[in-house]
C-alpha cells in the first residue's frame, strides 16, 4: 500500500515544516524503506566496530533515489495449486538537501541515533545506527509487508530489539493525536509506570535513563521529592519526561511531545515541582530541561494505579452502579467490541493487549479495512462518474490488503471463515478488466471486505475480549474507565 501512496508524493510534500502535509505512516513507512534499501554494516568508530550500522552519506544518496519493491503472492488463475509471485518496484527521487532534512527528522523522532557523538547529518561520514524505537517501526513495516532480508532480519534479531512501544491513537482525517482526557490517562499510566515508580539509584543522571528505556515497559526515571512534599512525593526533571515521550511512544517530533506533557499538567497529573517554575497563568508550558522539576500529584497517582480511589470512587468521583433498563443484554461481548473500537482510550488498551497474547494483527485488519471502506466510498461519490485513476489506486489498496492479511502464506495471515477465504481469492485472483469494469470489480470487492471485516470483528468479540476484560493488569483502567457504564449506556441506546 506504501508503494501505491509513494508513487502520488512529489518531494515537496516530504518538506520539513510544522504544517507539513505528510502523514505519520507515511513517515515511518519512508524511514523502514530507508532502512532496508541501507546494507547495515558494521562500521568503525573510535577503534570499535559497530554492527549495522550506516552513514550519512549513504542514507543521502540512497533517499536521493529511493527504491521500493513489493512482492505480491497469488494463486495462479489457470492453475490454483501454483502461486506466482509478482514483484512491483516503485522509485522516488529526492534532492540532497531535502534528503538531509528528512534524515534529520528522523533523528528528532528518535528512529535513529548517533554512534560517534554527532549531532545532525552535515559530515558524510557520520556513523547512524537504528534505536530500538526505529527497529520496532522497522519490525513493523517489515511484518505488513512481507520483507524477510537478511541484512534486515540480523538487525531486528539484534538483542537491542525489545521495545515496547506505546502506539498513540490519532484521529482518522486530521492525523493528529487523539486527546480525550482517557486517552491521556491510558498514556500516561504508561508514562508515570504502572506497577510504581521507577527510582532512580544513587548517583544516576538523566542521561543514563535513556538506556533504560529501551523496552518501554518502566515508567520515566524518578527520584523523592526533597521537600517530603505529600501532594507531589516523587518528581522527575523535564528532560527525562521529554526523553522518555520520544523514546518510547510514537510521537515524531518535539511539538507532539509538549502536546502530551502539556496535556499531564492540564489535567492535572503533574504540577511544577521547581520553586523558580511554576505554570504561567495564561495555560500550562512544560519546560524539558534537566534543571526543572515535576511532580505526580494525587490525581496521578490514582491514574497510574499507585493508589486507590476513596470510598471506592473512581478517579476519587463517587459513583453509583448504574441501573440496567429491563431487556437490556449489557454484557454482550459484541456490545464490548463495539464500545472498545468506538473508543480510543480503550482502543490503545486492547491494542497492547493484543499485541502481547500475539493477535495484533486481528486489530489492524480491522482499522485497515475500515480505511479502505471509507476510501472506497469516497472515490464513488466523488463525481457522477468517478475517475478511473482513483478507482484503480484504490483497488491496489484493496490487493495490499489482501496480500497482508488474506493471501496464503501472507505475513499477517488471518484465521477468518473457510468459504468466505475462499470466495476472496477466488475474486482477487480473476481478471480486474478495464473502464466500467474495474468499478464493478472494485464493487465486489469491497463486499467480501466488509465481510471480513465482520468475521474478524466476531472472532475478536468471541475469543479476546472475554480474556481482555479479565486481564488483572488491566482491571484498574478498565474499571476507572466506567467500562459498565459504558455498556450500560451503549446497551440501553441499542433498544
Amino acid at each position: 500500500m506504501f508503494a501505491q501512496r509513494l508513487q502520488g508524493r512529489t518531494p515537496a510534500y516530504f518538506n520539513v515544516t510544522t504544517d507539513s502535509p505528510w502523514r505519520v505512516q507515511d513517515f515511518k513507512d519512508l524511514f523502514s524503506t530507508l532502512m532496508v534499501s541501507l546494507p547495515l554494516t558494521p562500521h568503525r568508530v573510535r577503534f570499535s566496530r559497530i554492527e549495522h550500522t550506516f552513514t550519512t552519506e549513504e542514507a543521502i544518496t540512497n533517499l536521493g533515489s529511493l527504491k521500493f519493491s513489493q512482492s505480491n503472492r497469488m494463486p495462479d488463475p489457470k492453475d490454483p495449486s501454483r502461486i506466482v509471485t509478482t514483484t512491483t518496484t516503485t522509485t522516488f527521487s529526492m534532492a540532497k538537501e531535502m534528503a538531509r532534512s528528512v534524515c534529520g527528522r528522523f533523528l528528532e523522532a528518535r528512529f535513529v541515533e548517533s554512534v560517534d557523538g554527532k549531532t545532525d547529518f552535515t559530515s558524510k561520514s557520520s556513523v547512524w545506527q537504528l534505536t530500538p524505537k526505529g527497529m520496532h517501526v522497522l519490525a513493523r513495516f517489515c511484518q505488513r509487508n512481507g520483507i524477510h532480508q537478511r541484512h534486515v532480519n540480523e538487525v531486528l534479531d539484534s538483542p537491542r530489539n525489545m521495545m515496547q512501544l506505546v502506539i498513540l491513537e490519532r484521529d482518522a482525517d486530521t492525523d493528529k493525536l487523539v486527546d480525550d482526557a482517557p486517552t491521556v490517562h491510558v498514556v500516561f499510566r504508561r508514562f508515570a509506570g504502572d506497577t510504581g515508580p521507577n527510582l532512580k539509584t544513587t548517583g544516576s543522571s538523566d542521561s543514563d535513563d535513556t538506556n533504560e528505556y529501551a523496552t518501554g515497559l518502566v515508567g520515566v526515571k524518578m527520584q523523592r521529592s526533597r521537600r517530603n512534599d505529600r501532594e507531589a512525593p516523587y518528581t522527575f526533571t523535564g528532560k527525562a519526561a521529554f526523553d522518555w515521550l520520544l523514546d518510547c511512544c510514537t510521537v515524531v517530533d518535539k511539538r507532539e511531545v509538549f502536546e502530551l506533557t502539556n496535556l499531564f499538567v492540564q489535567h492535572e497529573l503533574i504540577v511544577p515541582a521547581s520553586e523558580d517554575h511554576r505554570a504561567p497563568s495564561n495555560g500550562p508550558r512544560f519546560a524539558a530541561s534537566k534543571h526543572v522539576l515535576y511532580g505526580i500529584t494525587q490525581k496521578g497517582m490514582r491514574i497510574a494505579g499507585w493508589i486507590t480511589s476513596p470510598n471506592g470512587s473512581v478517579n476519587g468521583e463517587a459513583t453509583t452502579q448504574q441501573r440496567i433498563p429491563a431487556g437490556v443484554v449489557r454484557d454482550s461481548n459484541t456490545n464490548r467490541m463495539t464500545v472498545i473500537i468506538r473508543d480510543p482510550a480503550l482502543r490503545l488498551l486492547f491494542r497492547e493487549y493484543l499485541r502481547e497474547t500475539h493477535c495484533e494483527e486481528n486489530l489492524s485488519f480491522y482499522v485497515e479495512v475500515k480505511a479502505f471502506l471509507s476510501e472506497y466510498e469516497r472515490a464513488k461519490r466523488d463525481s457522477v462518474s468517478p475517475r478511473l485513476d482513483v478507482i484503480r489506486e484504490t483497488l491496489a489498496s484493496a490487493y495490499s490488503l489482501y496480500n497482508a492479511f488474506l493471501a496464503p502464506g501472507s505475513p499477517c495471515e488471518l484465521n477468518i471463515d473457510h468459504n468466505l477465504r475462499n470466495a476472496l481469492a477466488g475474486r482477487m485472483t480473476r481478471a480486474v478488466g478495464e473502464d466500467e469494469q474495474m468499478l464493478k470489480s472494485l464493487d465486489e470487492v469491497a463486499v467480501l471486505f466488509d465481510q471480513a471485516q465482520s468475521s474478524v470483528f466476531k472472532l475478536m468479540a468471541s475469543d479476546s475480549v472475554p480474556k481482555f476484560s479479565r486481564e488483572p493488569k488491566y482491571a484498574a483502567v478498565l474499571r476507572d474507565r466506567n467500562l459498565e457504564g459504558m455498556l450500560t449506556n451503549f446497551a440501553a441506546a441499542s433498544i
